[in-house]
């Protein structure tokens, strides 16, 4: 039986590979709401496809960007 070729739906870009990150910062907002789901939440390892350690730094500057009022606790969309 022939192997199945990749699917394309699985392909994900990985942020936190750019050549621009060196490491996350919670002052870069703009980088960390593409961790975050449209309701406030931090998204999943599994979504966002980060190791350990990446996922562990994003929830921490995450946590310290709701702190110091950069990013929303919750999204008051809806």
């Amino acid at each position: 039986m022939p192997a199945r070729p990749p699917s394309p739906l699985r392909k994900r870009r990985k942020p936190l590979l750019a050549p621009d990150v060196t490491y996350v910062d919670y002052k870069d907002v703009q980088l960390l709401r593409t961790f975050i789901s449209d309701r406030g939440k931090i998204r999943s390892r599994r979504i966002t496809g980060l190791t350990p350690q990446q996922q562990r730094a994003v929830t921490k500057a995450v946590k310290n960007a709701r702190e110091v009022a950069l990013l929303p606790y919750t999204s008051t969309k809806g």
